[in-house]
């Protein structure tokens, strides 16, 4: 691993700047030029983010154009926030927890643990329940607009060897969320943080043991089902929370149309996101041929479950804004287990 990071450092030094490629632009010389980098690599921003930007620049032509950067391209996506808030990118698609955001928030992004169980509680929670408002005040307090929330794919362990009980899950290296870390360290788990881009090499080699960063349709299409065994079916939550984010001047600068575009955009790409992994998730535990399924029995997994409310007390005790968040995904979540099926199973 040292060796081809060694590798890759001087190829990027001899290649400088020609060789970040933006996506391609549908205007050569814009009014309105915007720089955003997502935190997923090319393989997986084919789906879930480069539609939809290619479809705004499509419509907006002359008037603006968005570069589209991938996972790391620009700078590390731990330095997002940062860099966004400073003007150096225009705008990030994102979760709260991975771009190191120094908000109230940043813990309740990419996967709080079991705070949903399907891909439509996180847009429920956002549009309906009250975490729009809570994010739009913790963000404009750190001069950075939030624009929109969407849900992704469940998390699920890829792991080399098999996990078939907690106990198998002691001692594991595994690359995943850092709150989804934090929380799955009480059962053993080591979490590890690596470049995205080396997770694959770092699997082969046996520098992790493992992923808990998505569902199965991510392992398959980032290649990660390729150097690994089985796929846990437990899942420690059921969908990724993830938003778009904009530098707060540079937003305030559009004009209200394509603010409107813009808005329209995001909605196309949570819209994509929403069928593309609820289909592929069934879709690859039935057909797929590159891993085996295991299992945690329902009432071992249940320890993992009963943790995840003592976690989220102890994060709510953290301070007033982060009790506001729990709270409504405890008043969220009674209310659809009381709505019974086809809301909740219990």
């Amino acid at each position: 691993m040292t060796s081809r990071r060694k590798f890759l450092t001087s190829a990027a030094a001899l290649a400088g700047a020609a060789a970040i490629a933006p996506n391609s632009l549908y205007a050569a010389d814009p009014k309105i030029k915007w720089r955003m980098q997502t935190y997923a690599g090319p393989a997986l921003a084919e789906h879930v983010i480069k539609p939809a930007i290619d479809s705004f620049n499509r419509i907006a032509g002359n008037e603006m154009q968005i570069e589209l950067y991938y996972a790391d391209q620009l700078v590390p996506t731990g330095e997002l926030f940062r860099a966004m808030q400073k003007g150096t990118i225009d705008a990030v698609q994102s979760d709260d927890d991975s771009m190191a955001s120094p908000t109230e928030v940043t813990v309740f992004g990419g996967y709080f643990p079991f705070a949903s169980r399907y891909s439509l509680d996180v847009p429920v929670l956002f549009n309906q329940y009250g975490l729009n408002e809570i994010w739009d005040e913790e963000y404009s307090k750190v001069g950075v607009k939030h624009l929109s929330a969407g849900a992704w794919d469940p998390c699920h362990f890829a792991t080399k060897e098999p996990i078939n009980s907690l106990e198998d899950l002691k001692g594991k290296r595994v690359f995943t969320f850092p709150t989804a870390g934090r929380f799955m360290a009480q059962f053993g788990v080591v979490p590890v943080s690596l470049p995205w881009e080396d997770i694959e090499v770092a699997v082969q080699t046996g520098e992790l043991d493992g992923v808990a960063w998505s569902g199965i349709t991510e392992d398959y299409t980032v290649g990660w089902a390729d150097v690994t065994n089985y796929f846990l079916t437990n899942n420690i939550s059921g969908a990724w929370a993830g938003s778009f984010f904009a530098n707060m001047d540079r937003y305030n600068e559009l004009p209200d149309h394509l603010k409107e575009l813009l808005k329209l955009t995001m909605d196309s790409s949570h819209y994509y996101r929403q069928w593309w992994y609820w289909g592929g998730e069934a879709e690859l535990r039935v057909r797929g041929t590159k891993m085996q399924l295991t299992t945690i029995p329902d009432k071992e997994w249940a320890e993992v479950e009963k943790a995840a409310l003592t976690f989220w007390d102890e994060i709510a005790a953290e301070s007033e804004t982060k009790a506001r968040v729990v709270k409504i995904l405890k008043d969220y979540n009674a209310t659809m287990e009381k709505a019974g099926r086809p809301y909740r199973y219990s």
